[in-house]
């Protein structure tokens, strides 16, 4: 049973800092590109940042500078560390897993406050 489990979100002030982990389970981690989305209400789901099996990162343009995707295939474990969060930042993060096929975790809440 393929799971993807997000945890680090919470309530920050704006400029503040947080970092989310995406623990994997039941996937060849190493095979996969892991990646963070994003959904604010109203929106729809927004790529924020992917890692690819050989390290390769891409970011969406609005968090460039400011988040780092990483990875650790000992662990089964993709981090992103948001820093300088805006209050545009707010979203439910899920946590992606995609080659073979593509699965999702079920999120988790960022707030940043102004």
């Amino acid at each position: 049973q393929v799971r993807l489990v997000e945890s680090g979100g919470g309530l920050v002030h704006s400029g503040g800092s947080l970092r989310l982990s995406c623990a994997a389970s039941g996937i060849i981690f190493e095979n996969y590109k892991m990646g963070w989305y994003r959904q604010a209400p109203g929106k729809q789901r927004e790529l924020v940042a992917v890692i690819t099996s050989r390290g390769t990162t891409n970011y969406a343009d609005s968090v460039k500078g400011r988040f780092s995707i990483s990875r650790d295939n000992a662990n089964n474990t993709v981090y992103l560390q948001m820093n300088s969060l805006k209050p545009e930042d707010t979203a439910v993060y899920y946590c992606n897993a995609d080659w073979s096929y593509m699965y999702w975790g079920r999120g988790t809440q960022v707030t940043v406050s102004s």
